[in-house]
């Protein structure tokens, strides 16, 4: 577990989910009303800068998922993504400007200007 400004995360298989985002997952979840549904992060191939961000509710289960728990919320990372995703950061911001989850991940290179896809 770490803390960062004054928000405590848990941090495992290099994969970050902060406090703000693991509670509206939970909403969103609890909005669903379906048993088994946990947040799946993908990268795949794609948008301007070659790879990007996919978060959805999934019930399956693949040979290779990582699963960490956060607070409760399961979240899955496919063998192929996990590489791409240690250290990165999902957070959940709500202000006059923006709403959304948002990704930091020290991982990539460049990004595009509309901010969905990196390198």
């Amino acid at each position: 577990m770490t803390v960062e400004s004054g928000h405590t995360t848990e941090q495992q298989q290099g994969l970050i989910l902060t406090d703000a985002a693991a509670a509206k997952v939970r909403s969103l979840l609890e909005q669903q009303g379906e048993e088994g549904l946990q947040l799946r992060v993908a990268v795949q191939p794609g948008g301007c800068s070659g790879l990007r961000y996919q978060l959805f509710f999934d019930d399956r289960s693949m040979d290779g998922d990582v699963v960490t728990d956060f607070g409760g919320v399961g979240v899955v990372t496919d063998r192929m993504s996990a590489p791409y995703l240690i250290g990165a950061s999902i957070d959940f911001v709500d202000t006059i400007e923006k709403q959304g989850f948002t990704i930091d991940n020290p991982n990539a290179t460049g990004s595009c200007a509309c901010g969905d896809s990196f390198n």
